[in-house]
Formats: structure tokens, C-alpha cells, sequence
């Protein structure tokens, strides 16, 4: 499988471990950067690219999934769900990264450089890439909703069940 990095400076040193440990695994590794410490480097700049590379390549029908690594992850994973197609999912435990794919079919792992130890995110990274979509109907389903939204900016209806009784009025209902 192709997996694209991009990272930050907070990320740089996972990131170039992973490099290595994912051509050991049998991945194709593609570096989308930074190549050099910068405490001042953006992430956007790097992590955009990375999640540009995954959607153009599954579009092609390239199996490839995306890593993006900061300090906590979060901006890396804000900054790639920018990107139309991709579901980037934060992960800080293996039953995050399980349920990320799982669930949500998510195409690119963010992870929190200051918040695990390489080894810790190494194991996130690995059972993020060897979880398979479960393709249950609610889940693709969901997935479903999130693409229409992305593409028509439509918000999809409402079920049934919330527009049965009466809605609380916050400033009168305890």
C-alpha cells in the first residue's frame, strides 16, 4: 500500500522513523515533508500535500492511505479533512485507530507527536493500515452523508425520530 506523510516540526521525528518502518513493512512510503527541523515550519503546508496525494491516488484506484503527525495532532487532522475526500480521523489509542477505519472508513491517521512515544504511535500507524473498512450498511451509509454534504453543501434530512414531540426551549425548559 502507498501511505503519504506530512507533518510538522512537533512531527518531524516520527514521521522520518516511520519512513523506515513502513518500507520495512512493505509499504511505498511518500515524504510530503518537511525534510528539516523548522520549529517554526506550518503544518498545513505539509499535510495538505500529504491528504492531496491520498484522495488523487484513490481516486486513480491506488490503494493508499495518509499520515499526518503534530504535536497533538489535531491541526494535521483539521488541516487534511480540508481535503474533498478525505476522513481523517485523531487517534490516541489502538481502539481509536480500529474504530477510525472500521467505522469511518477513514483514509488518513492523525497522531499527537508530543503525546505518545514513537513506539505508542507506531502501533496506532500499524493497526490503523491493517484495519479494513467494515462496510456495514450504517456506516456507509453515514459516509454517504458526509460525501453529499461535501460535494452539494446540502444538509441531509432530518429522521423521523427528531422531529417527533416537542423541541425544549433551553431558556425555559430545566
Amino acid at each position: 500500500m502507498r501511505v503519504h506523510l506530512g507533518s510538522d516540526h512537533a512531527g518531524l521525528e516520527l514521521k522520518d522513523h516511520l519512513l523506515t518502518w513502513l518500507v520495512d513493512q512493505g509499504h511505498e512510503a511518500v515524504d510530503h515533508g518537511p525534510f528539516v527541523y523548522d520549529a517554526e515550519d506550518d503544518y498545513p503546508v505539509f499535510c495538505l500535500r500529504a491528504a492531496e496525494a491520498v484522495a488523487a491516488d484513490q481516486s486513480e484506484g491506488v490503494a493508499a492511505l495518509g499520515v499526518v503527525i503534530g504535536g497533538s495532532g489535531n491541526g494535521e487532522q483539521m488541516a487534511a479533512n480540508k481535503v474533498a475526500g478525505i476522513r481523517s480521523a485523531l487517534v490516541w489509542s489502538e481502539e481509536t485507530a480500529v474504530l477510525a477505519r472500521e467505522h469511518n472508513d477513514a483514509n488518513v491517521v492523525s497522531v499527537g507527536g508530543r503525546m505518545h512515544t514513537v513506539d505508542e504511535m507506531t502501533r496506532f500507524v500499524e493497526v490503523f493500515l491493517a484495519t479494513p473498512f467494515s462496510g456495514v450498511e450504517r456506516h456507509v451509509r453515514r459516509i454517504g452523508q458526509l460525501a453529499s454534504y461535501e460535494s452539494t453543501g446540502e444538509l441531509p434530512p432530518l429522521p423521523p425520530s427528531a422531529l417527533l414531540g416537542d423541541t425544549p426551549d433551553p431558556d425555559t425548559d430545566a
